[in-house]
């Protein structure tokens, strides 16, 4: 927990409780259902938890805004921001009926009113949203067609509604993928100083206009 308080100084005591009571839940669960590498597991606040707050470093999401998670797994980074974010409404969505069992029993444990989870594919869904977050789910060109349609034409944020993703290396060819739709890159390593995230990124692709 200490290098979530580090970047993230004035939580209050809730979120901070909810955000302890995460190693205890995913160790447990880990056991039975393996989301997370036994090495990772024991770095579970740097690399899965900060890293998914890292989105908050970008966009500060507003009451009553609708974001999915597409391919959560676990509940990366879905359930880390509805920690940090508890009046705005996350879906968390994933192809593997397992994951989403674990991600029911995690915002259980933690009564996470603001999230729903379901067992779907991103071309099934019916609703609309203000942004899709996702963490290393798919090439930029396939989180653009299939969530295409998915976007609330009004905004209510800074940045338009879009495609927030976390990604990792170089992207020169990816961002190609986003044809003529703005977008921008934020480099992890202007927010925090461990070595992991010196290659993380944050892209951000606006989808309405």
């Amino acid at each position: 927990m200490e290098i979530i308080l580090r970047y993230f100084p004035d939580l209050p005591d809730d979120q901070q409780a909810k955000l302890q009571q995460l190693d205890i839940l995913y160790r447990e669960w880990n056991e039975k259902i393996n989301l997370i590498s036994r090495k990772e597991i024991d770095l579970l606040y740097e690399r899965h938890i900060l890293h998914s707050l890292a989105i908050a470093k970008v966009i500060q999401f507003q009451p009553l805004a609708r974001v999915l998670d597409l391919g959560t797994g676990g509940g990366f980074p879905g359930i880390p921001l509805a920690i940090l974010f508890p009046e705005t409404e996350f879906l968390l969505v994933d192809s593997i009926g397992k994951k989403i069992k674990v991600v029911e029993a995690v915002a259980e444990a933690l009564q996470l009113r603001n999230v729903r989870a379901q067992h779907i594919r991103a071309e099934e869904l019916k609703e609309d949203f203000d942004f899709v977050v996702s963490r290393a789910v798919a090439p930029l060109g396939d989180l653009v067609e299939w969530t295409k349609k998915l976007f609330i034409p009004h905004y209510n944020h800074d940045l338009k509604n879009g495609i927030i993703c976390l990604k990792g290396g170089d992207l020169t060819e990816e961002m190609k993928q986003a044809g003529k739709r703005k977008r921008k890159v934020y480099d992890l390593k202007d927010f925090f100083e461990e070595p992991f995230f010196e290659t993380k990124k944050i892209v951000y692709v606006q989808m309405i206009y």
